[in-house]
């Protein structure tokens, strides 16, 4: 695991070795054990390297192929590289190393693109043809590795991250508000572009090459691989369940590889209970496993956590996150994400991965499962709302609106009454956006947009929209995790990577090896959902490896007490700080309504903690990282507060 960045000019440039150098040190927290430059005057490209695989010098990169005419900067795992050696080997290829990287780079000498198609695993690279003057650049099938780029038409610049982009002097951090009103609504960019404008993101199961021999160079980006569309097969309930458990098994072997202690993000649920299980299995010596949580007792799953650890006999560790930790922290691990923190379980895994540092520097995560087998309560919300629709839409539209009018303003209903019942067909639309998007991603209505903002028109839900229509022909279920594998999932693997490289620590996903997400479009609806049970067939695959009060317990999803502590009064200055009239919050924002939403939610009327959460993001996110206040990075949101 690792960190690069590079850029290229197609005319000449003054920035050389020293510009390179500054953008790899904005990412040294990604590859604190070594580094490295390659520069030929024109094609500058640097590497931080963490040594997990051959920790010998022969693994240190930029890595060069025997002549070489070939140069690679690489961040990530080939998880079967292994395998692909003696093929390379014997068309005549001569290795230097054991690691992996060697094995890319010999592998696209001899197959060029296609030998993305061979790789298992997570992966960013960039490799340098200086025969061809070509530079080729891929990011993995699912995204779990982040590749972002520039190009303006002369420079072409690259990174594991958008601060090293920021250290080029012709890179501006200027801001795209076309992008805001997406990001109101959902929390994220959940496309290729960025809240940066000209820095997007290479999209994942695409490469990217720029032919600096053509008359006018452009880059060129292509699709080589894509979530396959379902292909129903006959297959019995066990079959099913017996083939999940056996990939399960296969994918989580295979990311033991490892040259250095491994460890395990332990949250108490399915998911990361059956990949311990599994660990503490396959490894001859001992399993460490980390949790986090709060001393609120109704959001931490520290209890669940360590009663799997006890189950399966792991080396146990915890850290308790208090609110002070939690606030003081943001603006640092704001800046850590280069952009506005879509969920507050982000800091609690900064916590987490913070806590393994200290243990081990690989760790294995649950994340990917729910958007592969319909694990998320929403998905079987959305089918009973879009069910109960089908006949509620036959009513006047008129009774429906005043149906909805009643219990959106009604003071006989409580404040959290009156939410539950908003999450219902009783005020819903009868379209997707309505029953499931703005349903459950609880950001700002189009409405409220309208109503609080002075913002560019876009549709913040293009990215989303565009790969549910892409799915036209499949059902329901299948199109949400489409669109949620395509959109939601990208977000979320970016969080895990950000999070754990702050703390240089690797983290792996075993249930997003593209196989086993090729064998999940396969299951039928029935085996992931099945009554009131997401998930159904991989509780099913691993039931006698967790306990059943842990195997049958409520989905939790990582829970943060934000609520709570943005109702408490100590929190009355964050509040405050979203109204000061030199903000770039104030260039947007109508601030009557803002201060009538604030008040709503102090008064206890509304709540809009999650819409708060997303304005003081993007708050303390213009503040650090657009106009570079250090300050209130280093000493953090808490000490500006009560100043």
């Amino acid at each position: 695991m690792c960190g690069i960045a590079g850029f290229l000019t197609t005319s000449p440039s003054s920035y050389g070795a020293g510009t390179l150098e500054s953008m790899t040190r904005a990412i040294h927290h990604r590859g604190p054990d070594a580094g490295g430059f390659y520069d030929n005057g024109q094609v500058r490209l640097g590497h931080r390297r963490l040594s997990i695989i051959d920790l010998s010098d022969a693994g240190r990169q930029p890595m060069y192929n025997e002549d070489r005419s070939l140069v690679i900067v690489y961040n990530g795992e080939v998880f079967n590289h292994d395998t692909l050696r003696p093929a390379l080997e014997q068309a005549g290829h001569r290795y230097q190393s054991h690691c992996d990287t060697e094995t890319i780079l010999h592998a696209w000498e001899q197959w060029g693109p296609d030998s993305l198609s061979r790789y298992r695993g997570m992966f960013a690279f960039a490799i340098w043809d200086n025969t061809r003057r070509q530079l080729f650049c891929a990011r993995d099938r699912l995204g779990i590795k982040p590749f972002y780029y520039w190009w303006d038409g002369r420079l072409f610049a690259f990174a594991s991250e958008i601060k090293a982009l920021l250290k080029h002097p012709d890179i501006s951090t200027r801001f795209d508000p076309s992008l805001l009103s997406e990001y109101l609504s959902f929390g994220y960019t959940s496309g290729e572009e960025t809240l940066f404008r000209g820095i997007r993101k290479l999209p994942p199961g695409h490469w990217l090459s720029l032919d600096l021999t053509a008359a006018a160079p452009e880059p060129e980006i292509r699709c080589y691989w894509d979530v396959p569309a379902p292909v129903p097969e006959e297959r019995s309930d066990a079959e099913w369940i017996a083939e999940c458990r056996r990939r399960l098994e296969e994918t989580v072997q295979m990311r033991l590889m490892s040259d250095v202690p491994l460890g395990m993000f332990l949250s108490g649920g399915v998911d990361s209970s059956a990949i311990a299980a599994l660990m503490k299995r396959m490894c001859s010596g001992p399993v460490k496993t980390f949790a986090v949580g709060y001393g609120e007792t109704a959001w931490s799953e520290l209890g669940y956590a360590r009663q799997m650890a006890d189950h399966i006999g792991t080396e146990h560790h915890e850290v308790t996150i208090t609110q002070e930790d939690f606030f003081q922290a943001l603006p640092d691990l704001i800046w850590h994400e280069d952009e506005p923190i879509a969920w507050p379980s982000s800091v609690s895994l900064y916590f987490v991965s913070k806590l393994a540092a200290s243990e081990v520097k690989v760790v294995l995560t649950g994340e990917g499962s729910d958007e592969m087998f319909g694990g998320y309560n929403r998905y079987q919300f959305y089918a009973w709302n879009q069910s109960a629709m089908r006949i509620y839409g036959l009513a006047p539209d008129a009774f429906r609106r005043a149906i909805a009018g009643q219990i959106q303003t009604s003071s006989l209903l409580s404040a959290g009454l009156r939410r539950k019942l908003g999450h219902t067909f009783l005020v819903r639309g009868a379209g997707v956006e309505s029953l499931y998007l703005n349903n459950f991603y609880s950001g700002f209505s189009g409405q409220e947009m309208q109503d609080m903002f002075r913002l560019p028109y876009t549709a913040p839900y293009k990215n989303f929209m565009r790969y549910w229509d892409q799915a036209h022909d499949q059902p329901p279920l299948a199109r949400m995790l489409y669109a949620d594998l395509k959109t939601y999932l990208v977000e979320l693997l970016m969080k895990q990577d950000q999070m754990s490289m702050a703390c240089s620590i690797e983290s792996r996903v075993p249930f997003l090896d593209h196989t086993f997400v090729e064998f999940s479009t396969r299951v039928p609806t029935r085996m992931k959902i099945r009554g009131r049970e997401g998930k159904y067939i991989l509780k099913k695959a691993v039931e006698d490896l967790i306990p059943p009060d842990i195997l049958s317990r409520p989905k939790m999803g990582f829970p943060t007490p934000l609520r709570q502590w943005l109702m408490d009064p100590k929190s009355a200055p964050l509040l405050d700080r979203l109204q000061r009239p030199s903000s770039l919050l104030a260039e947007y924002v109508d601030q009557p309504a803002l201060a009538q939403l604030l008040d709503r939610h102090r008064r206890g009327t509304e709540d809009a903690t999650d819409r708060i959460w997303r304005l003081l993001n993007f708050d303390i996110w213009s503040e650090v990282v657009l106009n570079g206040n250090s300050s209130l990075r280093e000493e953090g949101l808490l000490a500006r507060v009560r100043q």
